[in-house]
C-alpha cells in the first residue's frame, strides 16, 4: 500500500509480519462470516418479523448505513491516537452485538442489533490496512494485503455454509447462526490485542509540513477514479452476496439448505484469483491493465448468471465471478489508494476509500429488493450491476501510473 521503507528500524518491528497478516486474515474471516450468516435465513427473519424483500434489505442497508458513517472518524481517531485500540474496541462490539441479535424479539431490536453491530464493524478497514501496510515490508506489501483480503472470501463461505447447517440442518432456527459466532468473534479481537505491538509513530514537530486534510484526497485523480472504481465494485458484489441465496431458492429452484454452499462457490475461487493477481501486478509494476481484464469479465459473469440455462452454466458464472468481482479486484484497488494516499493520513484516506466504497453496500440490498417487489423480476438488480461496472471500466481508463509510483 503506501510506500514504506525496508530498513525499518529493528525496534519498530516488534510482530513479524505473516503473524500480522494471520491475525488480519482472521479479522476479515469473521466480519465477512458475522455479516453473511444473515443472508441464507433472511427468509425466516421475513416469515417471522413481517418483512418483504424490500424491508429485508433495508435491514441489511442500516447495517451498512452504520458501518459507512463510521469510516473516516475511525481513520481520523486511528491516525492521532494509534489504530490498534480502535480495531480492538470495534471487535469485542460487534461480536456482542451479533450475539446479542439472535435474542431480538421485535423488529425494532432486531434492526438496532445490527446498526450496532455495523458501528463495531466500521473501525477496522482503514486503521487495519493502514497498520498492516506499514508493518509488511515493501516486497510482501501486495501479496500480504492480498493473504489478509483472502479472510474475506473464507468467511463469506463460512458464514453462508454455516448459517445454513446451523439454521436448517441442525434445526436450530434463524437465531442459532447470530449465537455460534459471538464468541469467537471477539477472542480474534482480543489476540489481536495480546500478538501484534503497534510501532511507535514519529512525534511531529515544529519543522514538519502540515499535515493533509480529508479533503485534500479529493485533488488526486487517481484517487477519486479509484474511489468510483470501488463504489461500482462493491455495488455488483453486495447484489450478490446479499440476494444471492434468496435468487437461487425462488429462481432456480435450490434448496433452502443448499444455498449457501452454492453461493459461497464466488468465495472460494476468488482466493487463488486475488493471489494471482496480486503476483502480476508486483511483476508489472501496475494496476490498470488487471483492472481492465477483471472488471468486463465479471459483467461477462453475471450476464451469464441471469442467462443461463441451466444449473451447471450458474456454477460456472458464480465460478468465474469469483474470480474477477470485488474480492479478486480489492488488492489491486487497495493498492492503488495506499499509492496516491499522503502517509501523515493513510488511515483516513483508506477509511474514505471504504466508506464511499461501503456507501454501495447500503444501496444494493435495499434498491435491489426494491426493484425485485417493484417488478417482479430479479434480472433488473443484475442489469444495474453491470451497468455500475461499466462505469468501472471508464474510470480505470483514466488511471495515470508507471512501475516506479506502484509499492
Amino acid at each position: 500500500m503506501h510506500p514504506a521503507s525496508e530498513t525499518m528500524p529493528r525496534a519498530t518491528r516488534t510482530t513479524r509480519w505473516w503473524v500480522v497478516a494471520l491475525l488480519f486474515f482472521l479479522g476479515w474471516l469473521f466480519i465477512y462470516a458475522d455479516r453473511t450468516i444473515l443472508n441464507p435465513v433472511m427468509s425466516e427473519i421475513g416469515s417471522e418479523f413481517g418483512l418483504d424483500k424490500a424491508g429485508l434489505g433495508l435491514l441489511n442497508s442500516v447495517f451498512f448505513l452504520v458501518y459507512a458513517l463510521v469510516q473516516v472518524p475511525s481513520g481520523m481517531l486511528g491516525d492521532k491516537y494509534g489504530r490498534l485500540k480502535f480495531i480492538v474496541f470495534g471487535f469485542i462490539v460487534f461480536g456482542l452485538f451479533t450475539g446479542l441479535t439472535g435474542i431480538a424479539g421485535a423488529v425494532g431490536v432486531l434492526f438496532l442489533m445490527r446498526a450496532m453491530a455495523g458501528f463495531g464493524q466500521g473501525f477496522y478497514y482503514g486503521p487495519q490496512y493502514s497498520l498492516s501496510g506499514e508493518m509488511i515490508p515493501e516486497r510482501f506489501r501486495t501479496v500480504g494485503s492480498a493473504l489478509i483480503n483472502s479472510g474475506q472470501a473464507f468467511g463469506i463461505s463460512i458464514g453462508l455454509i454455516a448459517s445454513s447447517y446451523i439454521a436448517f440442518d441442525l434445526d436450530l432456527g434463524w437465531r442459532g447462526p447470530f449465537y455460534v459466532f459471538a464468541l469467537p468473534t471477539i477472542v480474534v479481537g482480543l489476540a489481536m490485542w495480546v500478538f501484534i505491538k503497534e510501532p511507535a509513530r514519529p512525534t511531529p514537530s515544529a519543522g514538519d509540513e502540515p499535515k493533509p486534510t480529508v479533503l485534500s484526497l479529493f485533488k488526486s485523480k487517481n484517487l477519486v477514479r479509484t474511489f468510483v472504481m470501488v463504489f461500482c465494485s462493491i455495488y455488483g458484489f453486495f447484489v450478490m452476496i446479499t440476494w444471492l441465496p434468496t435468487y437461487l431458492n425462488e429462481v432456480r429452484g435450490v434448496a433452502l439448505e443448499d444455498t449457501g454452499f452454492v453461493s459461497s462457490l464466488a468465495a472460494w475461487t476468488s482466493v487463488p484469483a486475488a493471489l494471482v493477481f496480486a503476483y502480476f501486478s508486483d511483476r508489472i509494476g501496475r494496476r490498470k491493465p488487471l483492472l481492465l481484464i477483471v472488471f468486463p469479465a465479471a459483467i461477462a459473469s453475471i450476464l451469464l448468471l441471469v442467462f443461463a440455462p441451466s444449473m451447471p452454466l450458474v456454477i460456472v458464472a458464480l465460478v468465474l465471478y469469483g474470480l474477477t468481482g470485488k474480492l479478486a479486484t480489492d488488492p489491486l484497488l487497495i493498492a492503488l489508494c495506499g499509492v496516491n494516499s499522503p502517509k501523515a493520513i493513510t488511515a483516513t484516506a483508506f477509511g474514505l476509500f471504504n466508506f464511499i466504497g461501503m456507501s454501495a453496500s447500503i444501496l444494493a440490498p435495499y434498491i435491489t429488493g426494491f426493484l425485485v417487489e417493484a417488478t417482479g423480476e430479479w434480472n433488473v438488480g443484475f442489469y444495474l450491476a453491470i451497468g455500475l461496472l461499466v462505469v468501472a471500466i471508464l474510470a480505470a481508463l483514466g488511471i495515470k501510473e508507471n512501475r516506479k509510483a506502484v509499492s
